[in-house]
């Protein structure tokens, strides 16, 4: 029985062929591939300026510090999301202040990051979790009533879209990933977007040690910038997101019409007004049995993963002892199941006999 990985990089030869262009060029960092990749990309974007930089981490710690924020500073995260969220808060010397998620789309709530506002609160990172954006109207007006910063974390949301307006055009800067197993990928790598020319100019010069020409530092910097050859592969593979995003939403309509109803198990909800792009299809499992029912997927050669077992305000590194009910109600429930675009139709009906099978809690108890 062949394994069905739980995630998997769509590569083929046209991106082995791009990195063998570039490397063969002997322009290898912060090239024109870098730049092509920043215009395409900015297409995309609704024509916002687009800063490549070295990975999701360094677009979300570059664009806090190219808005100043530092020591002294707090910025509200949710804590039902990936550490980088909150690292790159950290890393600004800046407190994380985590607020609690909606318990349906699993992003910030509005009304919890509302109340964490002080004095002291600089922005608000919502994350577009699994794929599917955050209530950004709220959040929006939110941040504008207190004159906050919003820095879309959308690492996971390449192509989703609210209320028509792709995900990286609605707050103040936003911060993509191209990790091997996200939506699309440049090996490694990540992009900034933001409509502030004055913004965009001061992270051209953070991601290349405080240099805008070279060897003037107008400030300090860090070296946060993308090699060329990442850039040639996340052009091609940016050129085949519409195919990956219709190939995901498919695979995960397939999987909800065999899962919905299911006892003991929730699909994802779709917002009305979204466009989710499933970078996880993430159910939830009922009754205490979700390792269980992963432990007998397993067994039948399907992996599964889970995101995220450990919520962040219970980490050592960002331990509070703030009580977020549904972050830790989700972190205890939630099962991500393969939706991948390698993923052929009779890969995902065995998926779905599978949790059908072992879901019935007369089973699962056995």
């Amino acid at each position: 029985m062949t394994p069905i990985a739980v995630a998997a990089p769509t590569l083929d030869d046209t991106e082995i062929a791009a990195a063998v262009r570039v490397l063969r060029s002997g322009a290898l960092v912060q090239g024109s591939e870098v730049a092509a990749f920043e215009d395409e990309f900015s297409a995309h974007v609704d024509g916002r300026h687009c800063i490549a930089v070295s990975s999701g981490t360094t677009a979300l710690w570059l664009s806090l510090l190219g808005l100043g924020i530092g020591p002294g500073d707090e910025v509200i995260v949710p804590s039902f999301t990936f550490a980088a969220t909150a690292a790159a808060v950290r890393l600004t010397g800046a407190d994380c202040v985590f607020a609690d998620i909606d318990p349906h789309t699993y992003c910030l709530d509005p009304a919890t990051a509302a109340a964490a506002i002080t004095a002291r609160t600089a922005a608000i990172i919502p994350v577009h979790l699994y794929g599917q954006p955050a209530d950004m109207d709220r959040l929006t007006a939110l941040t504008a009533r207190h004159r906050l910063a919003l820095i879309e974390d959308a690492a996971q949301a390449h192509s989703a879209a609210y209320h028509e307006r792709p995900v990286g055009t609605i707050g103040t800067a936003a911060a993509f990933s191209f990790y091997p197993t996200k939506n699309m990928t440049a090996v490694e790598g990540g992009m900034i977007t933001t409509a502030d020319p004055a913004l965009a100019h001061r992270l051209r010069m953070l991601r290349n040690v405080g240099m805008a020409t070279r060897y003037r530092y107008d400030i300090v910097g860090t070296n946060g910038r993308l090699s060329d050859v990442f850039a040639a592969i996340g052009r091609a593979q940016l050129r085949r997101l519409p195919q990956f995003t219709r190939i995901r939403q498919g695979h995960a309509a397939r999987l909800t019409s065999c899962l919905s109803g299911l006892p003991g198990i929730t699909t994802p909800c779709e917002q009305a007004g979204v466009r989710h792009v499933f970078h996880q299809y993430t159910v939830r499992v009922h009754d205490g049995l979700r390792d269980m029912l992963a432990q007998q997927l397993q067994r039948d050669g399907i992996e599964t993963a889970v995101h995220y077992p450990n919520p962040l305000h219970r980490s050592p590194a960002y331990r509070t002892a703030i009580h977020l009910p549904h972050t830790d109600t989700a972190a205890n429930q939630v099962l991500s199941l393969p939706v991948h675009p390698a993923l052929r139709d009779d890969d995902l009906d065995r998926i779905a006999s599978s949790v059908t099978r072992h879901a019935r809690p007369r089973q699962l108890a056995a």
